[in-house]
């Protein structure tokens, strides 16, 4: 089974406060995907920030009204040599299951997780399940949203699978078998190495990878997302993420190249791992699965980070309406969806 150790406490928010919507084509309420900028005229506690142009150099105003320098060359390296520099981590991930109890339970017996809080919100039709190894605040957790009446959701071809450490694989899965859990790949050596590893299935077709490792700080330690350009994605990943390249591993016998990204070595911290299959460029990437937060000191210097290395910021930095927590959200090249959040803004939210 799953055996965590302690580590050392950092900052790490989960936002409690996000909400998407069930599908694409629907926004009953506030969502990731339909963030808008907050109007100057409202007041949440800290101003937003407001974008203006001048002499064709992008300029800030801060929150006490002064205005920054322009956006030069050299403050563009700065920003960017910034972003090695802040305290990030990644936080939580965020997704939709059909049947929440269901899920739950299976997560709970089957995968040893704990229920670490639940909230139901019927105004707006929706619940959400927070689950994983340890508090909020110092471990990766799972954000579960179930959406009343939405029993079925498309995973896609571009989600690839959570992974998690336990102590002994075939144990693990003997468990998940006996409650009736689905194996899609049974323990064993994974190909051209020894780390023994299996394959599950939830409920709702979402995939597990077991990994057995010894005592890890961070049992739910993987998320694999497929791209289109490994070299691009890496680049973008490291430049405005300020996540580093831990390993490549190209596997040519099966066409495919996966490449393993953080912010601390594997065993103690949970990564990004990103996979190119050979030829593949494109990936259809459903409504299931939605997205990661990373916590950062700067949700405004953040954005200059993502725009200075080409990715699309879809929420501008700012508090959200109602509240103080300051958050930012972009898209990378292949289109997967992230947000950022204030690390303090965040921790008084849990207060």
């Amino acid at each position: 089974m799953v055996r965590v150790i302690p580590m050392a406490s950092s900052i790490r928010p989960t936002l409690s406060s996000f909400r998407f919507s069930p599908l694409f084509n629907r926004s009953p309420r506030f969502s990731f995907s339909h963030f808008s900028t907050v109007p100057q005229s409202q007041s949440f506690g800290i101003k937003a920030c407001r974008l203006l142009r001048q002499d064709g150099n992008s300029m800030r105003v801060m929150s006490s009204g002064n205005v920054s320098s322009p956006l030069t060359a050299a403050s563009s390296e700065n920003v960017l040599e910034w972003v090695k520099q802040d305290k990030r981590r990644m936080l939580h991930v965020v997704y939709r299951v059909g049947d929440l109890d269901r899920t739950i339970k299976f997560y709970t017996e089957c995968l040893g997780m704990k229920l670490l809080r639940k909230r139901d919100i019927p105004e707006e039709r929706y619940t959400n399940a927070f689950l994983g190894y340890g508090p909020e605040d110092s471990q990766f957790v799972i954000e579960l949203t179930y959406n009343y009446g939405v029993d079925k959701y498309d995973i896609g071809s571009g989600f690839g699978h959570f992974g998690i450490a336990v102590d002994d694989v075939s144990k693990t899965v003997e468990l998940i078998r006996a409650k009736g859990g689905k194996i899609t790949r049974e323990p064993g050596p994974v190909k051209g190495g020894k780390t023994v590893i299996a394959f599950v299935e939830d409920p709702d077709g979402y995939k597990f990878e077991l990994l057995e490792r010894g005592p890890t700080p961070e049992p739910l330690c993987q998320v694999m997302l497929r791209v289109g350009d490994l070299n691009r994605s890496i680049e973008f990943y490291e430049k405005a993420f300020g996540m580093e390249l831990l390993r490549t591993r190209d596997n040519p016998e099966n066409k495919y190249t996966i490449a393993m990204l953080g912010y601390g070595p594997e065993d103690k911290t949970t990564v990004l791992e990103l996979t190119y299959n050979y030829g593949v460029t494109e990936y259809d990437k459903g409504n299931a699965y939605a997205q990661i937060a990373i916590g950062t000191d700067d949700v405004y210097k953040t954005a200059e980070a993502i725009k200075l290395s080409k990715g699309k910021v879809t929420r501008e930095p700012g508090p959200l309406p109602g509240i103080n927590t300051k958050i930012t959200a972009c898209l990378d090249p292949d289109g997967w969806k992230t947000v950022f959040v204030d690390n303090i803004d965040f921790l008084k939210e849990l207060e």
